[in-house]
This record gives structure tokens, C-alpha cells and sequence, in this order.
């Protein structure tokens, strides 16, 4: 069963390499999608794939990289757009 959520990262997640983590992160998970960093300095991503792979990857994004910290996480259903790789935007 597949899934999309788009996320709305809010901590010290951007100049901690944060998007360039998620892009292996998710590429390893087999999630697609993207991920930008947002100018009131948060994150914000799309991931779509296997259900499982996706719940995954966004427990994953609360630890993220080792100088990011994740205060929170704001996740919503989303529409798939058909990604089939995950890349920074």
C-alpha cells in the first residue's frame, strides 16, 4: 500500500546538512520525493512509496543528522506525484 506525506521539519535543521541527510536517508528506505529549506527556517519534504517505508523514514527525520535538532515534526496526507526518486530542491 502506498503513502504521501508532506513535512514540515521545525529545529536546527538547516546549514546541518539536514536536506543532503534525507536525500540518502530516503534513497536508502526507497522513498521518493524532495526536500527544501523553507526561509522562516524550516524544512519542508514530500515523500511518497510503500506505506511502511515511509512511517520509517519520518521517524528517522526526528533524529536526522548528527548537529540537527528536531524540535518537531508537522506531517500531513499529501497527493502522490509520481516520483520515482528522491532528490533537494
Amino acid at each position: 500500500m502506498s503513502d504521501a506525506r508532506r513535512l514540515i521539519v521545525h529545529g536546527r535543521v538547516q546549514g546541518v546538512f539536514y536536506r543532503d541527510w534525507t536525500v540518502d536517508t530516503a534513497r536508502s528506505l526507497g522513498v521518493a520525493g524532495w526536500v527544501r529549506n523553507l526561509p522562516d527556517g524550516t524544512v519542508e519534504a514530500h515523500l511518497e512509496g510503500e506505506a511502511q517505508a515511509v512511517e520509517r523514514m519520518i521517524s528517522a527525520m526526528y533524529d536526522g543528522p548528527p548537529r540537527a535538532q528536531v524540535e518537531r515534526i508537522e506531517a500531513s496526507e499529501a497527493e502522490a506525484e509520481g516520483l520515482t526518486i528522491f532528490s533537494r530542491r
